[in-house]
């Protein structure tokens, strides 16, 4: 899947929601703290962490690829 951003980056929880992956910013913190997410191959567990064009989010058995309006 695709995710287009509109700003320079987004927050990795914020991203969680904004794919409809996760139901609310509660589940993303859980399973980022948990180790369910990855980015660009690396296990991230900081929900603030900054996602910015060309990264790779995976979850759950879904892939985001990041890009740019």
């Amino acid at each position: 899947m695709e995710f287009y951003l509109k700003d320079d980056f987004i927050k990795l929880g914020q991203l969680l929601k904004a794919a409809n992956l996760v139901e609310n910013g509660a589940d993303a913190k859980f399973e980022i703290q948990d180790g369910k997410v990855f980015v660009n191959g690396e296990v991230e567990y900081q929900r603030g962490k900054k996602i910015y064009k060309d990264d790779i989010v995976k979850y759950n058995g879904q892939e985001i690829v990041v890009k740019k309006i």
